[in-house]
């Protein structure tokens, strides 16, 4: 296949990046549905259009859809294809130990071949694909925007050892059912789970003075504190030390003060740093590598009082240091800020208003944290409303395939190289390389490079190269014999929710005409690349937007 002229693409993705050169889309004639509204919103509260949202918007109405999708029946069932899928991945619903007894590490021996489809390797393939096939499919779809926003939040990342066996749990059992619920109960979660607590290295945080030396002398110190510790001494985790050094270890105590509550401009210092991992010594986890379960070990902590953000945490209160600190900080101001500056960043505009961030904020505190409140001040706000904040984002790797998929009502079976499209844009799931998460803004979206791998992602699917995904173009059809020009126009409103720019509609026809010259070289007259069609626009700025 020639090479497709891809550069004017490039250029026009490149300057979506900043939001001051993305021009408002014409205000949509007056009509008691407004389609433009409805597309935004799906945009950002949804993984963009798909035939049957844009179906239920218009039923429900944009203000009822976003109420109903506010509140959904965490006991409702998911539509009957969805839940099959599902139900075909065991791992989804095993405990952590059941994880790690049942899907070992292959023995080295092992052909690499045989080695993707057994051990952890299955645990990673089941919870990617379900994580894609919600996206996809759920009805609730801001559930699922929701989900991925909480766990980039807090994450953790199934690279770092026994992580691979614990995320499947800390996203079911920590994320998703707190999303719709206080951001107390939310941290509480994710404080207490294993995944957390060793990806961050708490799991091995001790009080200070607590040695070795107490260990392998048993008699010289109190039969019960040496059985206690014992456990810990009997890990052997996979990439970490077999004996955990024993001592105060700040860094869950770090990101949770600059990442997970109050900012990196909080206001806190490097004592309360080391104040806050004092609190939560002796939270850890009983066995990663065999029994991964939150534990709370007394003779690990440090009982002595200590001092947080200038309140006094009296001495003797063992577990209950730590859940103050999480009161503390759940209901810090500087804590509503930094939630509300990273929703409004995620839901309206990489650089929000600072007035929307503030009033996001206030609402938090005055409601103790309750979330569902939190969402409706963004989304009811009117700089979220705004035609100026249309189309004002660009999408990340996981938003543009799963989108993708959506606007062409692809048939969808995941498979690994499906998964490996993400990765080759810089988002493979679960595997954040850092405890920040995957950015929420564009910049580091935004080259050459990833934005080439996301129009060779269009062209593989719309052209049945992409195992696990199938596209029929029969209900996108214009009627009588459609031409060049009215499959672009007709398949830009179907997959883009609005006409194509003029660039983008000027460089798919150029491609078009030149592909009619080199067949008329040969004397064929070929019909209307559909194809080729679907797969620029699904590569076109105007995609990569949201």
């Amino acid at each position: 296949m020639r090479a497709l002229p891809v550069w004017p693409l490039v250029a026009l993705c490149l300057s979506c990046a900043s939001r001051s050169q993305v021009a408002a889309r014409e205000a949509p004639p007056a009509a008691p549905f407004d389609e433009a509204r409805a597309v935004h919103v799906l945009q950002r509260l949804a993984y963009g259009p798909s035939a049957r949202d844009l179906a239920e918007v218009k039923r429900l109405g944009v203000d009822g859809w976003v109420e109903a999708q506010l509140q959904p029946a965490s006991n409702a069932a998911l539509p009957a294809g969805l839940e099959a899928k599902l139900q075909a991945f065991p791992t989804l619903g095993m405990s952590m130990q059941q994880l790690v007894e049942d899907y070992p590490r292959p023995p080295q021996e092992m052909p690499r071949e045989e080695k993707r489809e057994r051990g952890p390797a299955r645990v990673v393939f089941e919870r990617s694909s379900a994580r894609v096939l919600r996206a996809v499919e759920s009805p609730r779809q801001l559930e699922e925007v929701l989900v991925d926003f909480w766990f980039n939040h807090f994450n953790v990342s199934e690279d770092k050892g026994v992580v691979k066996w614990m995320a499947t749990a800390y996203e079911r059992d920590a994320i998703r059912p707190h999303v719709f619920g206080t951001f107390r109960e939310l941290l509480g979660a994710t404080a207490h789970h294993p995944a957390m607590l060793f990806y961050l290295d708490n799991w091995r945080s001790t009080r200070e003075g607590l040695s070795q030396e107490e260990l392998r002398h048993p008699k010289r110190f109190r039969r019960q504190q040496a059985a206690a510790l014992a456990p810990m001494m009997d890990d052997g985790a996979e990439d970490e030390e077999a004996k955990p050094k024993l001592g105060l270890n700040e860094n869950y105590a770090r990101e949770l003060l600059e990442l997970h509550t109050l900012g990196v401009d909080g206001g806190y210092t490097q004592d309360d740093v080391r104040e806050v991992a004092r609190c939560f010594t002796g939270w850890t986890v009983r066995k990663p590598r065999k029994e991964p379960d939150f534990l709370f070990r007394p003779v690990a902590h440090d009982a002595d009082a200590k001092v947080v953000l200038g309140q006094a945490i009296p001495s003797g209160g063992g577990e209950k240091d730590g859940e103050r600190v999480l009161d503390l900080l759940a209901n810090h101001p500087s804590t509503a800020r930094h939630v509300a500056l990273k929703l409004a960043r995620r839901f309206v505009a990489d650089a929000p208003p600072p007035e929307l961030v503030d009033r996001v904020a206030k609402v938090f505190l005055e409601s103790k944290g309750d979330l569902r409140k939190v969402y409706r001040a963004l989304f009811l706000s009117p700089e979220f409303q705004s035609p100026q904040t249309y189309a004002a984002k660009v999408k990340t790797p996981f938003e543009y395939v799963v989108s993708a998929l959506r606007a062409t009502d692809a048939q969808v079976e995941v498979t690994p190289k499906l998964l490996r499209h993400l990765a080759l844009m810089g988002e493979p799931l679960y595997r954040a390389p850092a405890p920040t998460g995957f950015p929420e803004v564009a910049g580091p979206w935004v080259n050459s490079g990833a934005l080439v791998a996301r129009l060779n992602f269009g062209l593989d699917l719309v052209g049945g190269r992409l195992p696990g995904a199938r596209v029929s173009w029969d209900a996108f059809a214009p009627k009588q014999a459609p031409s060049s020009v009215e499959w672009v126009d007709g398949l830009g409103r179907a997959l883009l929710g609005a006409k194509p720019s003029e660039e983008t509609r000027a460089t798919i026809l150029a491609a078009l005409s030149e592909k009619r010259e080199a067949a008329s070289a040969v004397d064929e007259a070929p019909p209307v690349d559909v194809a080729l069609i679907a797969g620029l626009l699904l590569g076109s700025p105007e995609f990569q937007k949201q």
